[in-house]
């Protein structure tokens, strides 16, 4: 199944994407509230899968043309992200192979959805790319042992988690330059569990600016696979619905080319992964 959210006389709604038409979840879910975060608790994920697909069968359809899409959480309770995931990545850029990851926070105003313009800020020239799968919740989750973690695991998505490399390296923590407004796109959708039986530590990972491909990888290379992240996140926080937890870039990122090459208006800034689809956004200025 492929969840999307999108915007419904001005306000956020969850929907099913069938081929080129969607099916809007309220339609079919008696009672789903209103609120994005309380009505993706609702839906019982991933145990609720079957049935919902089911009930998507004889439902009314709209086509997805015309849709604007939102993050496929818009305003997660938590958005958590991952760094130097990937074994290559930390190599490239001269850092030892961590033993406990770093991680570090996302606000909601920093997020964009498919199609969306990402804003380079007026404030650097140093706007980098950066390919990332994404886990999404499902319910909530504690302690959370590596051979169960899956069990929370609502779906996946993608994410560019655009990096303000100046600003993220202007102190001893990277949240000010992972927090730019408008700087990450999420999406175009959540892809439930089923749909990828390899699981998420198989996928091919890749990126392109303009065309032209940048990073080349696959999540097989992440130093602590999703089951682990989640292990690890568990130990210390209340995994909840909907909360969203990039995991890191593989190697190819622009600060670490040479020369190094960075996201600027004009470009069109894609990320592909396998079984999961493709996140594209234009890129332009802060305004003046």
């Amino acid at each position: 199944m492929r969840l999307i959210a999108f915007e419904h006389e001005g306000r956020p709604a969850l929907g099913a994407r069938l081929g080129d038409e969607v099916v809007a979840l309220a339609d079919v879910v008696p009672g789903l509230p209103a609120d994005i975060l309380p009505a993706f608790a609702a839906l019982n994920l991933p145990e609720g899968t079957a049935a919902l697909a089911e009930k998507l069968k004889s439902a009314p359809r709209r086509p997805m043309a015309g849709l604007k899409l939102l993050p496929p959480v818009p305003r997660p309770g938590k958005m958590i992200c991952i760094g130097l995931n990937y074994a290559l990545h930390a190599k490239e850029g001269g850092n030892p192979i961590p033993d406990y990851p770093a991680v570090f926070m996302r606000g909601p105003t920093s997020l964009v959805g498919h199609g969306e313009p990402l804003i380079r800020p007026k404030v650097s020239d140093k706007f980098d790319y950066e390919a990332e799968l994404v886990i999404v919740i499902g319910k909530r989750a504690r302690h959370l042992s590596e051979a169960d973690a899956l069990s929370c695991v609502a779906g996946y998505t993608i994410m560019n988690e655009g990096s303000v490399r100046d600003y993220q390296r202007k102190g001893g923590q990277w949240t000010m330059g992972k927090n730019f407004e408008r700087t990450g796109g999420v999406g175009p959708e959540i892809v439930t569990p089923d749909e990828i039986p390899q699981g998420p530590n198989a996928l091919r990972i890749t990126s392109r600016l303009n065309g032209q491909t940048m990073q080349d990888s696959n999540t097989s290379d992440m130093i602590f696979p999703v089951p682990r992240i989640l292990a690890i996140l568990s130990e210390v926080m209340t995994l909840e619905p909907g909360d969203m937890i990039a995991t890191g870039t593989p190697s190819g990122v622009g600060y670490a080319r040479k020369p190094p090459i960075f996201m600027k208006a004009g470009d069109t800034m894609e990320v592909e992964i396998e079984g999961l689809g493709v996140l594209s956004n234009p890129v332009q200025d802060e305004a003046a």
